[in-house]
């Protein structure tokens, strides 16, 4: 050993050679040593292995957690976190694990499966035995599982002393607990037998346990037995051959002649034949729907099709208890299918209606489908329908709020529907029918809570409008509070004012409830308000026709006094808009035109230039135009500057009325674009004298203009108002949002340089009234006035009006887009030999045309 220790301390061993060999005892001793070595290296690998996979799963632990804390309605997280504690074996942590997630969701049959071993294997004693079957009951309830049923039975006959020992209280405790898998699982035709057959297994044990001399007792017993038998042949399962064989051995076994090789129903009673029978019939009738929804391979869609088409086909049957058993096979299948679930409940709703087992099936529903909304709204009419009580209806309804639904409308029906059974219960008990503490003001705090959380998505709908009617009646009808009614519609209008049903359902309730004046002034506050759509003229009608129905001649007659301007002022609004769109289209049409005329000019820049010497005789000419007014009578001419105006300021001065005069002489007066206020928003009885007056404390009123309009002749309530300066104009605009004829006006300086140059828009007559001064010359006196001294003058057509207009332009810019203007030589035509006349590459202009005349 000495030796041995040498050779292992030793840094340099001995090299082995067939010059020095080596004892077999010591190399024995050296092939020991090297295995330990070998084993402590493998030690030392596995425990360094192990704790690389601690570390992982403590990381992977520790992540789940933060992400369950951030997000604890993960459904995935909370199977990977149960799953990473259960391989770690933390019992603690586990089981905490399970309990906060079944909180939440229901677990399936597997889970509920582990959850029941693991409890099963760390438990022991009877302490132990009401929570495990606690756990088995919680686990049946959610989805039903034949296996788990199973496993619930067996754990009771292994582990309770009383069953264990068929004591009187265990054989009854277990077989309730068999009636009830039967009721649960029985029917189940691919599965239900293995129930069935457990069942009669423990009653044979009762019956080995019977003494023999006690043959009343053992007859009973092979009776119950023989009856068990009797109710599983006469249930279509899928193994029913084989019971029928195991039941034919049984009854042979109690001396009964009967051959037990044979499936035939010789040697059985009729009534059990005849059970057997009609029960094969009905499993063969399901043989091929059981084989479709068994095919786990088949796309989900189409196993749910198949299950679907299964309970149509159960339904046509009309047996209830097989019915739902098929749902409840479906639910194990498809847990979060909303289609499923909305089905089932409403076949239960329609057959059971008040059982509690509907209530405990919306309860599973919502679980399994909490962001459906009408599986909320059933659950709370299936509690009111049970008569369930308030702390559990009012428990549903906060649970319900907590959920994310696809649609603010499936909050708002929750919240109605909570109303509803408020309201029926409060009628309940004012009728004296039922004595509670409700109170109204629950209804109330509802109502509140649906609107601070629903108005900002659904102010404006017809869905959040019928609330706050509904609102506003039970206020009024059932919370007796007519101030309180009101001030609902007035929080409405608040949100809402804009809508013209909000003030439509106030002024009716205020109408039904007789309080006359009180709708009318609602009519004076809403009738001069802007509405989408015929909203206004509506509001305006339905004014008449209140008054004519409820009021006095003299509020009639008020009424239209009101109104009837306002139904004017809409009607030239309508007409206006469909000019402006009118308008919109021509522009569109026109300057497609124009531009394809400006293709089609040869040199357009020669068009658009005009000869200093031209320039120069304008500047000391002035054009000379003559108005009419309403009597016929001509005016004396007015000398307009051939200062070239804009458009929109000459828009306003064809605009303008008869009186466009000076205020102090009398006499036509040059207007000033720089100078002028543009008047909106006017009383449309405003006159002339009005405005004057009006402007009298700010003076310097140089001429007033009133738009018309062309068809009726009527005030459109804007008007141009000319002064001498621009003091005297900012005194005017300062009067703005002043009150004129009960009017608050906006007065604004005029500014037609920012506006388009150019011609008037097509197709839009520049009159602005049937008062508006007017030319009407022809073509002939057309072309007499640009002789006489608007060569550049504008050229208005011939339905214009107008009146003092600066003509400022070329004649040439009417061309025909196919004729070139007069004097227009081509330079690629060659000049006839011969010729004298040198024509100019310019256009002639009208007095170069006259003065080339007055030579020849």
């Amino acid at each position: 050993m000495a030796e041995t220790e040498t050779l292992d301390s030793s840094p340099h061993p001995p090299q082995l050679s067939d010059d020095n060999p080596i004892g077999n005892e010591d190399q024995d001793m050296l092939d020991a040593d090297k295995c330990a070595k070998d084993s402590d290296s493998d030690s030392q690998s596995d425990f360094d292995s192990d704790s690389e996979d601690d570390a992982q799963q403590h990381t992977q632990i520790q992540a789940l957690e933060t992400e369950l804390l951030n997000n604890p309605s993960n459904y995935d997280t909370h199977v990977q976190y149960i799953k990473a504690l259960r391989k770690q074996g933390d019992i603690v942590k586990l089981r905490q694990a399970r309990e906060a997630m079944n909180a939440i969701f229901p677990l399936s049959s597997e889970m509920w499966q582990e959850w029941t071993k693991d409890e099963i294997s760390l438990s022991s004693g009877l302490d132990a035995l009401p929570t495990i079957e606690k756990l088995f009951d919680c686990g049946v309830s959610d989805y039903l599982s034949v296996a788990l049923w199973c496993d619930y039975l067996s754990f009771v006959q292994e582990h309770d002393q009383s069953v264990r020992t068929l004591s009187a209280a265990g054989i009854s405790k277990a077989r309730n607990l068999f009636e009830r898998a039967l009721v649960a699982a029985g029917l189940h035709v691919a599965e239900g037998s293995r129930i069935w057959e457990l069942y009669r297994e423990f009653e044979q044990a009762i019956f080995l346990t019977i003494d023999e001399t006690d043959a009343d007792s053992r007859e009973k017993q092979v009776q119950r037995i023989r009856n068990l038998f009797h109710r599983q042949l006469s249930v279509p399962l899928a193994d029913l051959c084989s019971t029928l064989l195991t039941y034919k051995a049984w009854e042979a076994e109690q001396g009964a002649n009967i051959d037990v090789d044979s499936s035939n129903l010789d040697g059985l009673s009729p009534q059990v034949a005849s059970s057997y029978q009609k029960s094969l019939d009905m499993m063969n009738a399901r043989t091929h729907l059981e084989n479709q929804i068994s095919h786990k391979v088949a796309p989900e869609s189409e196993r749910l099709q198949h299950f679907m088409d299964y309970l149509k086909f159960e339904q046509s049957l009309g047996d209830p208890a097989r019915i739902q058993i098929l749902y409840e096979r479906a639910i194990t299948e498809f847990p979060i299918s909303s289609e499923l679930w909305l089905d089932y409940t409403h076949y239960m709703d329609k057959t059971l209606k008040t059982s509690s087992l509907v209530r405990d099936i919306y309860k599973r529903a919502s679980r399994n489908c909490p962001w459906v909304g009408e599986l909320w709204v059933r659950y709370l009419l299936s509690l009111e329908r049970g008569r369930a009580s308030e702390d559990e209806l009012s428990a549903v309804f906060e649970k319900s709020l907590q959920c994310t639904f696809s649609s603010f409308e499936e909050y708002l029906d929750i919240f109605l529907t909570r109303v509803d059974g408020l309201r029926r219960r409060l009628s309940l008990l004012t009728s004296g029918a039922e004595s509670s503490n409700l109170d109204y003001i629950i209804i109330r705090e509802t109502f509140q809570r649906a609107s601070d959380y629903l108005s900002p998505h659904l102010k404006n709908t017809e869905s959040f409008l019928r609330m706050y009617r509904y609102w506003a009646r039970l206020e009024s009808t059932l919370g007796k509070d007519l101030v309180a009614a009101r001030g609902v519609w007035e929080r409405l209008l608040k949100i809402s004012g804009s809508v013209l049903e909000v003030w439509q359902g106030y002024i009716a309730m205020e109408s039904e409830m007789g309080n006359i004046n009180d709708a009318r002034s609602l009519f004076k506050r809403c009738y001069s308000k802007r509405f989408p759509g015929t909203g206004s003229e509506d509001i305006c009608n339905s004014w008449i026709r209140f008054e004519r129905e409820y009021g006095t001649l003299d509020n009639f007659d008020l009424a239209v006094k009101k109104v009837a301007p306002r139904l004017e002022e809409l009607q030239l609004f309508k007409l206006q808009e469909a000019k402006n769109v009118s308008v919109s289209v021509d522009d569109g049409d026109n300057s497609f035109r124009k531009n394809v005329r400006e293709k089609r000019k040869p040199v357009s820049n020669l068009i658009e230039e005009q000869s200093p010497a031209k320039r120069h005789k304008d500047k000391a000419k002035n054009v000379k135009i003559t108005s009419e007014d309403g009597e016929g009578h001509a005016k004396e001419p007015v000398k307009v500057n051939n200062k070239k105006p804009d458009v929109a300021a000459s828009k306003s001065v064809r605009g303008s009325k008869k009186e466009n005069k000076d205020v102090a002489s009398g006499k036509p007066q040059q207007y000033n674009d720089q100078c002028t206020a543009f008047v909106s928003n006017l009383n449309l009885k405003a006159t002339h004298d009005d405005l004057r007056r009006f402007f009298s404390d700010v003076g310097g009123v140089v001429a007033i203009r009133i738009l018309t309009d062309k068809f009726t002749g009527k005030s459109r309530g804007l008007a141009y108002v000319d002064f001498s300066d621009d003091k005297h104009l900012a005194a005017a605009v300062a009067k703005n949002k002043q009150t004129l004829l009960g009017k608050r006006v906006s007065i604004a300086k005029s500014d037609p340089k920012g506006r388009k140059k150019g011609n008037a828009a097509p197709g839009t007559s520049l009159r602005q009234g049937d008062n508006a001064d007017q030319i009407t010359e022809s073509s002939k006196s057309d072309a007499k006035n640009s002789a006489e001294g608007s060569e550049d003058g504008f050229q208005p057509s011939s339905h214009h009006r107008a009146s003092n207009i600066q003509l400022k332009g070329k004649n040439t810019f009417a061309m025909p887009r196919a004729v070139r203007p007069l004097g227009w030589v081509d330079k690629d035509k060659p000049t006839p030999k011969g010729s004298d006349s040198v024509e100019d590459e310019n256009p002639k202009s009208n007095d170069e045309f006259r003065k080339m005349f007055i030579k020849s």
